[in-house]
């Protein structure tokens, strides 16, 4: 038994007695109301979001004696597209004789057999379920589009999309995003769709993730997380895990928060520190201190690509480095280029770690070309802050191939993506060529007018026979950077 206050009730944490995803949480959530009301909405959320056997409300009569009992439970086929059905008023008497234990028993043998059930049967044991949500406050064609790379991103991670939400709203919400109501909704639509997880396709504060995280407890990832995690699983060398998860302990660092339990107000001492410092003070300690070690070890290993630079300049050979929107094709021309055996895939961010190859540009002369991470709208700064000593490479560039996916749609923004990214690593004025990538599934009018417009070539790396004149473009641009270059280290010499 709870006692809580007349507006409100804090109920025991239902998880622990869960024996599986399919069954109910093994409680009953029985009070009283003192007007013949329904059940209320708070009600309702509450036997959906805990997954509670049922929850009933005794209406009581002026004398406190009991009259009827409204009751629901969760059922996979709800009235109005909710996950409950409302039970008619029964006397106390009437559900005192009802088999109530074989009703669970079937309730939950329905839910096995439900929709959300049938989605964890045909996804991987491994393949986390997500619902995305959007809030469009401006064109509702960019706010589209915007979902439709967070779905991209999210089936690059690995992740089975099972429903996508975009609401309109004047402003965002400060403190829930879409605002209280709607996440309960969505809570409840995730659990519907058998989803685990809300992915929203913005950057959360650490005041919205307290927020949110306190009325549900699904899993909540914004969009720059989603990016940190697909590139935690794409780095292989130890100069990109490293980096990732300084990136990952810089964003979590200020939202780094607890739920409002009994552990997280536990304090001590002047100040609330000593031998009662909080929980959360000591993982936010361990992160910085973390942080400061990863620092130290990026700037060691940035001296040492320092010299591996210095000798391969010394080589006297011109780098040229690929660069470019993600999911482009950079790697595939690599390949192609230089009849290498890149990993490449049909997904954002499938490669994450430079990959430099020789390129044979004539019979007597030879680059070295570089693969480098791709870039994408609203590139996580704490991501860019972290690889800066890896994109130190695109500064020693003679040339840079700006690799443009020629069939996309939003070809023209992605490249004022990039073009902003580059400007902003302070390489506005390194030479470089449009290269319009899927010549072969773009629209060919279309192309052209890119191509006139950006002065580009386009191409299809996955067709050899389409990449001479690159070649030959890349040989002229090439003349005046390499004299340039020379001269600099021959007044440096002198």
């Amino acid at each position: 038994m709870v006692v809580g206050e007349a507006r409100k009730l804090v109920l025991p944490e239902p998880k622990q007695l869960r024996s599986s995803p399919e069954r109910l949480c093994g409680l009953r959530y029985i009070h009283t109301h003192l007007d013949d009301e329904p059940l209320g909405q708070e009600d309702l959320a509450e036997l959906a979001l805990s997954r509670l056997d049922c929850v009933a409300a005794i209406n009581v009569d002026s004398q406190g004696l009991p009259r009827t009992v409204r009751l629901a439970n969760l059922a996979p086929k709800g009235g109005a597209g909710k996950p409950w059905q409302i039970w008619e008023p029964l006397s106390v008497s009437a559900l005192s004789r009802h088999p109530f234990s074989e009703t669970i028993r079937a309730i939950e043998k329905e839910l096995s057999r439900g929709p959300s059930a049938a989605v964890r049967s045909r996804t991987p044991s491994d393949g986390q379920k997500v619902l995305l949500v959007g809030v469009c406050t401006g064109s509702l064609a960019e706010a589209e589009e915007s979902m439709k790379e967070l779905e991209s991103l999210a089936l690059s991670s690995g992740a089975v999309v099972v429903e996508s939400v975009l609401q309109r709203r004047p402003a965002v919400h400060p403190q829930f995003v879409v605002g209280a109501g709607k996440i309960q909704d969505l809570a409840i639509q995730a659990l519907q769709a058998g989803a685990d997880t809300i992915v929203f396709d913005r950057d959360l504060t650490a005041a919205q993730v307290r927020h949110v995280t306190d009325l549900t407890d699904l899993k909540i990832l914004d969009r720059t997380q989603l990016i940190l995690h697909i590139f935690a699983q794409r780095a292989k060398t130890r100069d990109g895990k490293l980096q990732v998860e300084l990136a990952q302990l810089r964003y979590r660092l200020p939202r780094l928060v607890h739920r409002n339990t009994g552990l997280s107000r536990l304090a001590g001492g002047i100040g609330g520190l000593g031998p009662g410092e909080t929980k959360l003070e000591i993982d936010r300690r361990r992160v910085r201190e973390r942080i400061h070690r990863l620092e130290k070890e990026i700037e060691r290993l940035r001296k040492e690509r320092g010299v591996r630079r210095a000798q391969r300049s010394r080589s006297g050979l011109p780098l040229v480095c690929i660069v470019g929107y993600t999911n482009a094709g950079k790697s595939t021309l690599l390949n192609s280029l230089t009849r290498s055996r890149v990993y490449t895939a049909d997904r954002m961010f499938a490669t994450l770690d430079p990959c430099t190859r020789r390129l044979r540009l004539s019979p007597t002369r030879e680059v070295l070309i570089t693969d480098t991470v791709g870039f994408i709208r609203d590139l996580p700064p704490d991501l860019i802050a972290a690889f800066r000593a890896t994109l130190e490479e695109l500064h020693e560039a003679h040339v840079l191939l700006h690799v443009i996916d020629g069939s996309s749609p939003s070809c023209e923004k992605q490249i004022r993506a990039v073009e902003d990214l580059l400007e902003e690593l302070e390489l506005g004025s390194v030479p470089r060529i449009a290269v319009f990538n899927k010549a072969d599934i773009a629209d060919p009018d279309e192309l052209t007018h890119l191509c006139r417009r950006y002065d580009g070539l386009a191409v299809s790396a996955l067709d050899p026979s389409t990449l001479p004149p690159l070649l030959e473009r890349m040989t002229e641009a090439l003349q005046g950077p390499v004299l340039v270059r020379r001269a600099e280290e021959a007044l440096r010499v002198v």
